[in-house]
């Protein structure tokens, strides 16, 4: 997985009234998570625009000065107005101990179904995945290439050696479904298959 590096400094003073500081002076303010004592830290704003505006997952390296920290994105507070970023928390990566992360879906493939009218709907853009850390995807392909018209896509068929997908065997990841047209086209086919031919002698 890709990862991205964020450059911070760490925080003596934690409460609100520094935090509130912090947020005044146009950082975020940021808790490390998972390697014994929390480290508390802020960040520029700008820092965080890669990983937290995007549809893309990312590892992070916490750049403290002298001090890095390999690093997942756990829990973010947003402002309910502005979007502005109010709080990070992050966990910190351990080499031999398996992590669960969100990932997005990519759609590879072609689908005879949609060949044939039919719609394509994907069901879930993001999904679960637990991995060490080295073995954490970009993303999980979705092949929709055995698809036909009311097909669906379980994430059963997204299986990996490499990572677990944490979603129940019946979780839906993307179907074809029967387009209106479609639909009318077949209800129209099936009407002129029942009309008697013109020109026909009538018993």
């Amino acid at each position: 997985m890709k990862s991205i590096t964020i450059k911070g400094s760490e925080r003596e003073s934690v409460g609100k009234v520094a935090t509130k500081a912090v947020r005044n002076a146009g950082a975020v303010p940021c808790v490390l998570y998972g390697g014994g004592q929390p480290v508390h830290f802020s960040a520029e704003e700008k820092e965080f625009k890669s990983l937290v505006y995007t549809p893309n997952a990312h590892t992070v390296v916490i750049d403290l000065g002298g001090k890095k920290f390999d690093a997942v994105l756990q829990d973010i507070q947003l402002h309910p107005v502005s979007d502005k970023i109010l709080h990070i928390d992050f966990f910190q990566l351990k080499d031999d101990k398996e992590i669960i992360m969100e990932v997005p879906v990519k759609v590879t493939g072609t689908s005879p179904g949609v060949l044939l009218g039919g719609v394509l709907r994907l069901n879930t853009r993001r999904l679960k995945v637990k991995a060490l850390p080295k073995d954490l995807p970009d993303f999980v392909e979705a092949d929709i290439t055995p698809l036909e018209m009311g097909n669906k896509l379980y994430v059963t068929k997204l299986a990996s050696d490499k990572y677990k997908l944490m979603h129940p065997d019946n979780t839906v990841v993307a179907q074809v479904r029967i387009s209106r047209a479609a639909m009318k086209a077949a209800q129209e086919a099936a009407k002129a298959a029942k009309a008697p031919a013109k020109g026909g002698k009538k018993k």
